[in-house]
């Protein structure tokens, strides 16, 4: 069936946050006494703060994360971009009708920022965050409430996202999927969770999309 919906990771996916996130993490953790290589870091992209701090610090989680979104949020602005070709390949999926949606584990405060300093806040009708969900991706429940506010069909739905949970969410919620090479995990990486597709630049949903 023809993809009538596409649904976004937001973070590595549409915008590029992530020397922000790994900066993030790296000051956090040093601010708790831990070194934190950047090669660690680039592991936690992608899952809730709370998971991955609650496998360090259970006493000092709720710390922990305000100190990791007070540095993000003041450091934001001077990092974040879109990837290339995000916003041109979005007007022409908007101009052919297909519905546009981010699905993210970030709080819509910071979603809201990273939209609106990328100019890209315009193109998305839904955005599902971790505020609207009560479990998060890889958990189905993010991608089928974003598929509610859109009437969508699963079999003409794509999730895109450029981590393992949003491959497992979007399979989960049995849509397509598709993976982008951009991820810092790495082109080989994101294939062995075995999205319908694999995207080289964003252009390459245009032809997905039959645009």
């Amino acid at each position: 069936m023809t993809i009538h919906t596409i649904l976004f990771d937001l973070d590595g996916t549409l915008i590029d946050t992530n020397e922000l996130i790994i900066d993030s993490f790296r000051h956090t953790f040093n601010a708790y006494g831990k070194e934190l290589s950047r090669e660690e870091a680039i592991q936690f992209i992608g899952p809730p703060l709370r998971d991955t701090f609650l496998q360090f610090a259970p006493e000092q989680v709720d710390a922990m994360i305000e100190t990791y979104r007070g540095y993000n949020q003041q450091h934001h602005d001077d990092y974040v971009v879109a990837f290339p070709y995000v916003a041109e390949t979005l007007e022409k999926l908007r101009k052919r009708d297909i519905q546009l949606g981010v699905v993210t584990t970030k709080m819509r405060r910071t979603v809201g920022m990273g939209l609106k300093v990328t100019g890209l806040d315009h193109f998305f009708d839904t955005v599902v965050t971790l505020d609207d969900v009560t479990h998060a991706k890889p958990h189905p429940e993010p991608v089928m409430n974003a598929m509610t506010a859109f009437g969508a069909k699963a079999d003409a739905t794509l999730m895109v996202g450029d981590n393992s949970h949003d491959i497992e969410a979007g399979q989960n919620a049995g849509v397509k999927t598709a993976a982008v090479a951009w991820s810092l995990k790495g082109r080989e990486k994101m294939l062995t969770y075995q999205p319908t597709y694999l995207l080289d630049d964003m252009r390459d949903l245009l032809q997905i999309a039959g645009v």
